[in-house]
């Protein structure tokens, strides 16, 4: 077994050479590798790049932290020296995961949950930098996140605090949403949650508006692997019975702001989860926003995607997407493949919709087809001939405009469909189903393969 040693000695050794050898910070710390290394020793779990005070030898982050233990018990402190402290600490926690361990290791973590909790009210520079510290402490270690620092985060915003002040609160809570169901489901499950969250979509500040949107959709996030099943469709729908009307009527408030609509319609779509919520939203008025945006934001490909994902989602409930239609939103989406094939991540998102929109709907398919969008969906998979994700959606798109619509066949095939689809099929076999069922529905040959097949009679007898 490896011989391993802790932080602390590894610490130590640094220092040592630093005072009594006078070396540089460099020349003790490779030193000291060395002296370990030399000695079998393994320092897989030693953090060796950590910034030193090339003075006293010792770790900056534990000078910070001790430093900041020991302004915190003052009662006159220079809300500056604090200030100075915790950039320090902000500064080292950004250089990695292990650096952050290391800062709640020390218990820097806790002292600002509970300088957070003080009753007396904190000065407004000394706030925002412990709300900054937290969040770079909790960034991509959500185990730190517990009930006491839900419950300051909550105090906090119940305040109504200034824009930055309320941003930091509201990335702190999405930080330790990531990769972690437990923290989500306790979010979710404390009664003050979603009334202290619903105030903040009145506020005129975009990046207030943007950050609470993008805790609700962090809020719905299902990544946890340590987690069999999640609660994901039962806190988006209860954030949607609660908000998803005032967060479709946003979009007209902001309807100048390219980014804010991004980031609304992403926020929609991801709470639109049941059928019933598809009609709230188009009541709201969110159908013909999303159209109107296409015209007005032709070339913003994050606006176009993001209504490609709306109206897909929008599409869950079968009058909507009859609706969508209706409303003109065919050669929209020819257009805008058209102009924006060349990006891949749009053109997904884009065939998807199609799709969507023409699954058992013979109509719509009709409608999509007399825009030409056959040609473009071709030729859309011919440019990404290479992707996989592409040629699925685009076989999905082909098999469902043609499947209740047979008199698309012709007009498919002769644009060159069958030889798109065939290639597809021979550079992206894991995709083999998909492609076969759209050559299958074009009436084109193709060997379809017997998933079960008996290999003995069985008899059965009567008694």
């Amino acid at each position: 077994m490896a011989k391993v040693i802790t932080q602390e000695t590894f610490d130590d050794v640094v220092k040592e050479n630093i005072i009594e050898f006078s070396m540089t910070v460099e020349e003790a710390r490779e030193e000291t590798i060395k002296q370990f290394e030399a000695q079998g020793i393994h320092l897989g779990n030693i953090i060796k790049d950590l910034n030193v005070n090339p003075d006293t030898g010792v770790p900056l982050m534990n000078e910070s932290v001790d430093e900041l233990k020991r302004l915190v018990e003052q009662k006159d402190a220079e809300p500056q020296t604090i200030c100075n402290q915790l950039t320090v600490l902000i500064d080292e926690c950004k250089l990695s995961v292990p650096h952050r361990v290391l800062a709640a290791k020390l218990g820097a973590y806790d002292l600002i949950v509970s300088q957070l909790k003080r009753d007396d009210k904190l000065d407004d520079d000394v706030l925002l930098k412990l709300l900054i510290a937290a969040n770079a402490i909790v960034n991509k270690q959500p185990d730190v996140f517990n009930h006491d620092s839900l419950t300051v985060v909550l105090k906090h915003l119940k305040l109504s605090p200034e824009s930055k002040q309320t941003c930091e609160l509201l990335k702190w809570l999405q930080k330790a949403c990531i990769l972690h169901e437990m923290n989500r489901q306790m979010i979710m499950e404390e009664n003050l949650t979603i009334p202290t969250l619903k105030p903040f979509l009145s506020r005129t500040e975009p990046e207030v508006i943007r950050n609470t949107c993008a805790l609700m959709r962090y809020l719905v996030l299902d990544d946890d692997i340590r987690v069999e099943f999640g609660k994901a469709h039962e806190h988006a729908r209860q954030l949607a019975t609660e908000t998803l009307t005032e967060i479709t009527q946003l979009l007209t408030k902001f309807k100048t702001d390219a980014d804010t609509i991004s980031d609304l319609m992403l926020t929609i779509a991801s709470l639109t989860v049941r059928n019933e919520f598809c009609q709230t939203v188009e009541e709201a008025g969110g159908l013909k926003f999303i159209l109107d945006a296409m015209v007005e934001f032709p070339e913003s490909i994050k606006i176009i995607r993001e209504a490609c994902k709306l109206l897909k989602a929008l599409a869950g409930n079968d009058t909507v997407k009859q609706n969508i239609i209706q409303c003109g939103a065919a050669p929209l989406l020819e257009s805008a493949l058209n102009r924006h094939k060349d990006n891949e991540t749009f053109a997904r998102h884009a065939l998807v919709c199609i799709s969507t929109l023409a699954l058992r709907e013979a109509a719509n398919s009709k409608a999509l087809f007399e825009t030409g969008i056959s040609e473009t969906i071709i030729q859309t998979m011919k440019v990404h001939s290479g992707s996989k994700i592409i040629q699925r959606n685009g076989a999905w798109a082909v098999r469902n405009m043609v499947s209740r619509s047979r008199d698309q066949c012709d007009t498919f095939l002769a644009q060159g469909v069958e030889d798109v689809l065939n290639q597809a099929l021979t550079e992206h076999p894991s995709i083999a189903h998909d492609v076969k069922s759209a050559l299958r529905d074009l009436g084109c040959k193709v060997q379809l393969n017997e998933e079960w097949k008996a290999t003995s009679e069985i008899q059965i007898k009567n008694d």
